[in-house]
């Protein structure tokens, strides 16, 4: 059986992330200050709509976290 495939579109991602979506932009945009390689990329679903694949995001927050916690332990 195959994992369930869920998309979310920028308004549903900035809400799950609890961010703006210029955030988001900004995180996509190589020449913004907050660009953040790590970022999942957007797939494109049509010819103008994108999304983001959840467990990308569910990943990428995973790994945030941990990188986070990693460094505060190392700080102890």
């Amino acid at each position: 059986m195959q994992p369930e495939i869920k998309i979310l579109r920028i308004t549903a991602l900035a809400n799950k992330l609890s961010i703006s979506r210029s955030t988001i932009y900004d995180w996509l945009n190589p020449h913004s200050p907050r660009f953040d390689e790590s970022f999942p990329k957007p797939i494109k679903l049509g010819q103008s709509s994108t999304g983001w694949l959840s467990n990308h995001v569910d990943d990428w927050l995973q790994a945030k976290f941990l990188e986070q916690h990693s460094a505060s332990e190392d700080l102890q």
